[in-house]
């Protein structure tokens, strides 16, 4: 008797289409970030559509939530969702079976890119009525994130000037070449053409050429702006060798300040891995359940510049302080400590990298008595391996590995600081809402 399977009849029609609740398991994050979408405030995005007329647009919330489910799961790119709509069933569940075109969803995010950002606060808060944020301990790092730009496509301000001068001089030779003689036009351009019209390469030259004066224009801007803000303090500004500029005297950038032609506002920055070029990505971390409570970004490549700010934005988004910080190395500066000690906040942010072999936050570095740095070598020496700034590594890093590695975004898709700090926001919502759909699961 031979064996009985199961029918396989993937012919047969279905007298009644699926219910969407059957397309995946019950328990699914699909639906768990579908019906928490459901409950956000979306006024801020069904305020831009006004116009009556012209075929309806898809739902703003089943975008958003199709926005946000795709971040949650590693998947960024507008050609990707589209096609995760079509051919995903826990995609399905969260579109109710719509499949909008790349395009719409491209469209819809650069539209409502501000306020899909803002969602952040939203999510931030369910977290933290569900207990999953208490602000007991708070660790403070950043992570570099390559931009949409190849650091290839950057060139410094030297080579610019050279650059500039030869391209400016094959232009110039081919212009007089040009207007040679007709008939040495008529044989090298054809009968049929004037013998000034520019040909492909010249136009690709005098492009490149276009964006390299923009560029020098641009860091001589910038440098002109810093010089600027020195004469502003002082009566003399330094020149690159350290001569005696005038205030008057225009500011030269120095030779090796580099500009990107792709993402002009992205920089060459050095991680463990070499050089990117890219952006340094901030994030504030709950100890309580890994919850990032605030987020920046910066086109500089010093994390102690950041603590403030990052302060800042984690007390606009609860209403109140960590009560402590644990921050790497690269926070520590007088200032940052002595910020600490006026807001109250119990810090463990060690002046230099931790020695294993001796446990001294200090190393090798010395540290002038009775500063901060030095008590705070001193107060995270003396708590040995039971320090609170263990905590640092658990909590923080943990989180980039989650983004960076599980989810793979390593690269932003959009260009220019202040839209890549609106999608660095979404990529944080997403992942609050991961660590709010897991505490959903276990509860």
């Amino acid at each position: 008797m031979s064996k009985t399977f199961r029918p396989w009849d993937v012919d047969q029609i279905w007298l009644l289409p699926p219910s969407i609740q059957d397309l995946v398991p019950k328990d699914h994050v699909a639906h768990f970030v579908r019906d928490t979408v459901r409950g956000l405030d979306l006024s801020a995005i069904l305020s831009k559509y006004s116009e009556e007329r012209g075929y309806p647009p898809y739902h703003p919330g089943m975008m958003t939530a199709v926005l946000l489910y795709g971040y949650s799961q590693g998947v960024y790119s507008s050609r990707r969702l589209a096609k995760a709509c079509e051919e995903r069933l826990d995609f399905a569940a969260v579109s109710g079976l719509q499949h909008p075109d790349f395009r719409t969803i491209s469209d819809f995010r650069k539209r409502h890119l501000m306020a899909l950002s803002k969602l952040f606060v939203q999510i931030l808060e369910l977290c933290r009525a569900a207990g999953l944020v208490k602000l007991g301990h708070v660790a403070l790092d950043g992570t570099k994130i390559k931009a949409n730009a190849s650091k290839h496509k950057a060139m410094s301000y030297g080579r610019m000037d050279a650059a500039e001068a030869a391209l400016a001089a094959e232009v110039d030779r081919w212009m007089r070449q040009a207007t040679g003689a007709d008939k040495d036009e008529d044989r090298r351009h054809g009968r049929d053409r004037r013998g000034d019209e520019m040909p492909e390469w010249m136009a690709d030259k005098a492009k490149r050429l276009e964006k390299i004066r923009e560029a020098k224009a641009a860091l001589e801007a910038e440098a002109k702006a810093a010089a600027g803000e020195r004469a502003a303090g002082d009566d003399v500004v330094e020149g690159e060798a350290g001569d005696g500029l005038s205030a008057d005297e225009p500011a030269r950038p120095a030779a090796k300040a580099q500009r990107n032609f792709t993402d002009p506002e992205s920089r060459i920055l050095k991680t463990k891995d070499g050089f990117i070029q890219g952006y340094n990505a901030q994030a504030a971390v709950d100890a309580e359940a890994q919850i990032i409570v605030a987020h920046g970004l910066t086109n500089n490549g010093a994390d102690a510049p950041q603590l403030e700010p990052m302060l800042e934005a984690a007390e606009a988004n609860l209403g109140r302080l960590p009560d402590e910080l644990s921050a790497d190395a690269g926070y520590c500066s007088d200032a940052n400590l002595a910020l600490l000690e006026q807001r109250g906040i119990n810090g463990y942010v060690p002046p230099g990298r931790l020695s294993h072999a001796t446990n001294d936050p200090a190393g090798k570095r010395k540290l002038k008595p009775g500063s901060r740095a030095a008590a705070m070598a001193l107060k995270l020496k003396r708590a040995g391996r039971r320090s609170r700034y263990r905590l640092r590594k658990q909590v923080v890093e943990p989180v980039f590995g989650q983004i960076k590695h599980a989810c793979g975004f390593r690269q932003f898709l959009l260009r220019g600081l202040d839209k890549v700090s609106l999608e660095w926001a979404l990529v944080c919502t997403a992942h609050n809402l991961r660590k709010l759909a897991s505490a959903a699961v276990k509860a």
